[in-house]
């Protein structure tokens, strides 16, 4: 769990805003949130518009039962927007959490990084909104009857946003790069099983015997076995290969790290300035494949603040809040903003360090799960604005089941009982105890108003079951990582980025650092080798019923979410799966 994990988890509790950025429900600053356009695949980010008067629409799926609001509100007085608001004329600013700069697919440092990347990059295959791959860059493919070999067809006149095309070349060399045996970063690509990628990662072959460039627009991939995400894995961005190939040496690619702050895309936006705590400004790229988007320029602004103070004052023009009954009535006095919204396909979760002796008992894990009250912190305390999580599958995907699987209702005395049984019994104190050592559990969570209800649920609920609770409240993220990174934590509060395919929220649970269990790699495997859908949900209940029982991570929550947005923006609409970024080239304001 230890790889990359920057980019597997910067999400933290809040959960929706990876894809379309954002700002704290609770009016803190917007760190806690992760926002941005991304897509979301790899990328992560800490737990956590629309309608326009005109054209606008709504994702897909509708927010989850019980939710505040279930259609667009849209502004009811554009007179009440701001002075610094109606000003702006060619540009649209949104909040998010301030990035590394890292901006080159595959080697992100956070989500926030992955945010800015997806408007810099566009990949070869994107999904709908109801998560079915559709043409991107690719214009079209081909999959062979053993479902091994893929065949992609490039549009023509594609170029960088340096004006150079866009070939089968770029995309040999991406493919190649993710398999050097220098990358360390969390594209799935090396994963797949490309035909002679491993020889070429150990040095015994010059080139990927599996990649073949048919022609300037065409290339084919070969795997060694099926794997039922090689669609849109492989149709990730592209990189260019004159620019981010042309010092590349086998084993060497610490020089792509002098590439990320001048980034060279195929989005919709061209990087203009990166400004470290204020802001990532964007200029509308001329090259890119549907034209020049319709809003000159775009800024990320990253400065710490009050997000309701922003959106109030006009400083931005988009922000994400919980969609709790008092939030959305606030947001309907403002008058000037829409009001639409959406439920995220990821979940939150504590991950837990299985380094710590304590925590490797699958009994204490699941005591942990009946102690803690998720009614009451992800669900009552936001007023209905959440919905507590069992499995790691969002209610929105087509693999989500409740069959079998174990609520974990707020139950202290099943709680103590598991406790007891593991040989935690309770000390003068009150305070369990086991071979000379204290049950403590050091907990990490980000400065915002939602990490406060939990700690003060949480306080009062390991204290009735005899777990003594010391919390660790980060107001940078980057801070929170780095302890994470160092192990010395026992519970972290975290989500998944958005999730396209049911095998995407379950990688994480392949690379945890003391938990090994071949039936979950067994079935992860199993749910890839076929493209029968019918199949693929039989296998991941199974997987979901036994994750829900081992608890590797203790599951937590699905938020539910409002974006308000500035009412002169027109054509904006969210993907539950993509977010903000199919939209945004057509967004403009009236």
């Amino acid at each position: 769990m230890r790889k990359k994990l920057a980019t597997i988890v910067a999400l933290l509790l809040t959960g929706a805003l990876l894809l379309s950025a954002c700002a704290s429900g609770g009016g803190g600053n917007n760190a806690q949130n992760g926002g941005g356009a991304g897509q979301g695949n790899g990328n992560a980010s800490q737990d956590g518009g629309n309608a326009g008067q005109t054209g606008g629409s709504a994702p897909s799926e509708p927010a989850a039962s019980g939710s505040a609001v279930s259609g667009v509100i849209p502004a009811s007085d554009l007179s009440k927007l701001p002075d610094i608001a109606k000003q702006r004329t060619d540009t649209i600013i949104v909040a998010l959490t301030d990035p590394s700069g890292a901006f080159t697919p595959y080697f992100h440092q956070s989500g926030y990084d992955g945010n800015v990347s997806s408007l810099l990059y566009t990949p070869l295959v994107t999904v709908d909104d109801t998560g079915i791959p559709v043409p991107a860059l690719a214009e079209s493919w081909e999959v062979s009857s053993d479902n091994l070999t893929y065949t992609f067809h490039l549009r023509e006149g594609l170029k960088f946003s340096d004006g150079t095309p866009l070939t089968a070349e770029d995309v040999a060399f991406t493919w190649t790069l993710l398999h050097d045996k220098a990358y360390d970063g969390d594209s799935l690509v090396p994963t797949l099983g490309i035909k002679g990628g491993q020889a070429y990662k150990e040095g015994k072959a010059t080139s990927i015997e599996g990649i073949q460039i048919l022609d300037p627009l065409t290339i084919s991939v070969t795997l060694e076995k099926p794997n039922a995400t090689a669609l849109t894995t492989l149709g990730a961005e592209v990189l260019s290969k004159a620019y981010y190939g042309k010092d590349y040496v086998f084993g060497q690619l610490d020089y792509i790290k002098k590439l990320h702050e001048q980034p060279v895309g195929t989005g919709p936006y061209k990087l203009e300035k990166f400004i470290p705590g204020q802001e990532v400004r964007f200029i509308a790229n001329e090259y890119f494949y549907k034209g020049k988007p319709k809003t000159e320029r775009f800024i990320y602004k990253t400065s710490e603040g009050d997000t309701w103070q922003f959106i109030e004052t006009g400083e931005i023009d988009f922000a994400s809040f919980s969609a709790t009954e008092e939030n959305i009535e606030r947001l309907k006095s403002l008058g000037f903003v829409n009001i639409l919204p959406y439920t995220a396909s990821n979940y939150g979760f504590l991950q837990v360090n299985h380094q710590r002796e304590a925590l490797k008992d699958k009994r204490v894990r699941q005591a942990i799960a009946y102690g803690l009250d998720r009614q009451s912190i992800y669900v009552d305390a936001v007023q209905g604005a959440g919905a507590v999580a069992n499995i790691p599958s969002s209610p929105i995907s087509w693999a989500y089941t409740e069959e079998g699987i174990n609520p974990y209702p707020h139950d202290p005395e099943k709680a103590k009982a598991l406790l007891d049984e593991a040989g935690w019994v309770p000390g003068e104190d009150g305070i369990r105890e086991k071979d000379g050592q204290k049950l403590v559990i050091h907990y990490l969570g980000s400065k915002r108003k939602e990490t406060d209800i939990f700690i003060a649920v949480a306080q009062e609920n390991f204290a009735e079951i005899g777990i003594r609770f010391e919390p660790e409240v980060f107001a940078d993220f980057n801070a929170l990582i780095s302890k994470v990174e160092g192990g010395d934590y026992d519970l972290a509060s975290f989500s998944t980025p958005l999730l396209t395919d049911p095998s995407d929220g379950l990688t994480q649970f392949l690379e945890i650092d003391g938990y090994d269990n071949p039936k979950v790699k067994e079935l992860y495997d199993k749910g890839l080798a076929t493209n029968d859908i019918e199949e693929r949900k039989a296998i991941y209940k199974e997987l979901f019923q036994l994750l829900n029982d081992e608890l590797p991570l203790i599951f937590t929550s699905y938020r539910k979410t409002v974006y308000a947005y500035n009412g002169r923006i027109q054509n904006l609409s969210v993907s539950p799966f993509n977010g903000i970024a199919p939209s945004l080239p057509d967004w403009s304001l009236e």
